[in-house]
């Protein structure tokens, strides 16, 4: 039988300063009676821009906050909401887990969804899936869709507007898709779009990690200052759109296996973000593909300079026993996780060691 390779990607990305004054008229293009989700935080600092956006192109819409938590309860929560108020277009403002929510609601109804990321802070806005936990903020799984977001629009100025660690954790999270994709490729392992790897994906995740590498210190200290400058949307960009296709078309591996594993855990560890454990999971996995300490030490680095977690004091674990890194490495593990996609044999006590050998590493060259 041959081997299929399988691209997917959203119809529409838009990026730039000021882009989120054009959702109305973006939207009316797709629906006539949208529902907008997103947190009390988000939409405190977006409300008004939207509103207008809107009314400028003759268009109603229903918001509705969103909980905070990509879990069953909430989607089925907000699905219904769609449903009352007969919702022709869901769109997710806000963060991962609102677009998240948004994609279930909108695959559950069977209507158009728009993306509107207000950080760059995960690879999300761009995915046919959704990462689901529990109520209380434990990795639960992947829910999969028959297709990409319609649209995703991404404002330049509102991302850096936000907390700086948030576009850092966007990096932690786009450092991950070419070490990914390259483990995963290794293997001639299926990717989450469904086949193999094409050559495409492999260049965009090439891609990602170069523009990380080459202008991502550049483009942390100008958003620090609040400023949009060519790294800064580079940085974006990657962030967004090449770690989006690159994780989704070229394949995921053990990082983020070892970020779910983190959620096994109590703790200050979960006020972490997604983009935080993930770096710490980029690590981890170079330990176990046995990469040379030289090469672990450029990522770390890079991690370091752009204040993500390289120790486990970093990530609140440093009083963490051997048995807490073993629920890590078994939840890491575990049927259907990612990690098998880079080594089915992996075992709890290896992302258990590999954790710990990160923090040698780092704690005595950093």
């Amino acid at each position: 039988m041959t081997q299929k390779k399988v691209f997917i990607s959203p119809k529409k990305y838009i990026q730039g300063a000021g882009v989120l004054n054009q959702i109305g008229e973006e939207i009316a293009k797709i629906g006539n009676s949208p529902l907008v989700l997103s947190d009390s935080n988000v939409w405190g600092i977006t409300g008004s821009t939207i509103e207008e956006s809107f009314k400028a192109s003759n268009t109603s819409y229903f918001y509705e906050e969103f909980n905070g938590e990509s879990s069953n309860a909430e989607m089925d929560r907000l699905t219904k909401v769609g449903k009352d108020k007969n919702a022709d277009v869901v769109i997710g403002l806000g963060g991962g887990k609102t677009i998240d929510t948004a994609k279930a609601v909108g695959d559950t109804l069977g209507i158009p969804v728009v993306v509107a990321p207000t950080t760059a802070s995960t690879d999300a806005p761009t995915s046919s899936l959704s990462v689901v936990y529990s109520d209380e903020g434990v990795f639960e799984g992947y829910k999969f869709y028959n297709k990409n977001p319609d649209l995703v629009l991404i404002d330049s100025k509102v991302v850096v507007g936000a907390p700086i660690f948030l576009l850092a954790s966007g990096m932690g999270d786009a450092m991950a898709t070419l070490v990914e994709a390259r483990a995963s490729q290794k293997r001639n392992s299926d990717t989450m779009a469904g086949g193999k790897a094409t050559l495409a994906a492999q260049a965009i995740a090439e891609k990602a990690e170069k523009v990380l590498f080459d202008q991502g210190i550049a483009a942390y200290r100008a958003a620090k200052k609040g400023l949009v400058t060519p790294q800064v949307e580079a940085i974006i960009e990657a962030n967004t759109l090449l770690s989006g296709l690159g994780f989704e078309n070229g394949g995921v591996a053990a990082a983020h296996a070892v970020h779910n594993g983190f959620t096994a855990l109590e703790g200050e560890i979960h006020h972490l973000t997604h983009g935080q454990k993930v770096a710490y999971g980029v690590l981890t996995q170079l330990v176990l593909e046995g990469y040379s300490e030289t090469e672990i030490l450029r990522y770390a680095s890079f991690f370091k300079e752009i204040e993500l977690p390289t120790t486990l004091k970093d990530l609140h674990l440093e009083d963490a026993t051997y048995e807490d890194l073993i629920k890590i490495g078994k939840l890491a593990t575990a049927a259907g996780e990612t990690s098998h996609n880079m080594n089915p044999e992996l075992t709890p006590e290896q992302i258990a060691d590999a954790i710990l050998a990160v923090n040698e590493i780092t704690t005595a060259n950093l």
